[in-house]
């Protein structure tokens, strides 16, 4: 199965060819053709498996119509998710499928000031996401009205419950119009998750991707308990310490691992980043010097990462832990293939000192090295 047998248009398909992207994975070849159809879809999936994609390019290519000289554009689709990381990357994926179309999206949150996320509004959007609190805080000041969405899609739903998130969602729920397709993911379908999506769904149609279950037995897995400011210091100490290993270093953002990609250069230490918006030229060069032993560190998104196969790797390490425990085992996974020893280490702040026990719990096993900085 390839994309172009899933009928996607020659933009998106472009693309996702730019990207490196020539097969579908699971979760895309079962829900791109459900979304296609317009029926509502119940998810099963975690984050690492390429859901984004899954909801990202339907919702692009049903939108990707001429839009009408001087009419204000609508938000027709909007995607809601628990945290300003996950809004974050899902924009980026945005940006990524739909950068030969004509589609407009933004994303906002809270914690920033929302002028310059208003005024982005104020010119007129096709896709919106949204963490919660800053979507209803916008809706009450009228700045959003969500009575033109066409396609709604709640990811991470069990992430919402554990946050908190249901009441908002629920105070959201009456103000979608009554007829419109709806996307719906989790990663675990607790009583509440289930409950929720019995009351938002239309005769769904349930897609289930098995999860990863367990780390890589050969993988040493180290953790440090350093904050934010301290990171790039830790990470240049080890760099420079382990000279002989190839490393990947995972950023959460484009923009984060391009920081950290020059604040290294500038140590003496020679990396690359890669990322959506790096061409495909640079991209390319950039894993052929990583794969070739000429560049011995690079720092990848998750998304970029997925064309990132050396059989050697010997060092993962998580400048920023994933929001779900599962991309933190397909992330090490990269590291001690075929029989081979490999160190995954991960930098852990005061905040995402949660998201660690989501991962000592999915792995069943604690992570064996606990280090200060």
């Amino acid at each position: 199965m390839t994309f172009k047998e899933l009928n996607i248009s020659e933009p998106i398909l472009k693309a996702l060819t730019n990207k490196d992207y020539e097969t579908p994975t699971p979760i895309q070849e079962q829900a791109i053709p459900v979304a296609f159809s317009g029926r509502d879809l119940l998810g099963i999936a975690q984050t690492g498996t390429g859901k984004t994609a899954a909801f990202a390019i339907p919702v692009i290519q049903k939108l990707n119509i001429p839009q009408p000289k001087g009419q204000k554009r609508e938000i027709k689709a909007l995607v809601l998710t628990p945290t300003r990381e996950l809004a974050i990357q899902i924009d980026e994926c945005f940006s990524d499928y739909s950068k030969y179309t004509g589609l407009r999206h933004t994303v906002i949150f809270g914690g920033v000031n929302q002028n310059p996320q208003v005024d982005k509004l104020k010119r007129g959007v096709d896709v919106l996401i949204a963490t919660p609190g800053r979507l209803l805080d916008l809706i009450t000041q009228k700045y959003i009205s969500l009575e033109h969405i066409r396609h709604f899609i709640l990811d991470e739903a069990d992430r919402m419950l554990d946050m908190g998130f249901i009441h908002d969602i629920k105070r959201l729920l009456p103000m979608l119009p009554k007829h419109k397709q709806t996307l719906f993911f989790s990663a675990t379908m607790p009583s509440a998750i289930a409950n929720l999506a019995k009351s938002i769904l239309h005769n769904p149609v349930r897609v289930e991707v098995t999860p990863v279950s367990s780390a890589v037995d050969t993988i040493e897995q180290g953790l440090y308990f350093v904050e934010k400011p301290q990171k790039c210091e830790l990470l240049t100490g080890i760099l420079k310490k382990e000279q002989e290993k190839s490393v990947l270093v995972f950023s959460r953002t484009k923009h984060g691992a391009d920081k950290i990609a020059r604040v290294l250069n500038k140590k003496g230490i020679d990396c690359e980043a890669i990322h959506g918006n790096k061409s495909q030229g640079a991209r390319q060069r950039a894993l052929s010097n990583f794969k070739s032993g000429k560049t011995r560190v690079i720092i990848a998104t998750d998304i970029a990462a997925r064309g990132i196969d050396v059989v050697n790797l010997e060092m993962v390490i998580n400048y920023d832990l994933p929001d779900v425990a599962e991309t933190y085992v397909h992330r090490i996974g990269r590291t001690g293939r075929a029989g081979k020893s490999g160190i995954a280490l991960s930098f852990c702040s005061q905040e995402e000192k949660v998201m660690v026990k989501d991962i000592q719990k999915l792995t069943g096993k604690r992570l064996n090295k606990i280090l200060s900085a």
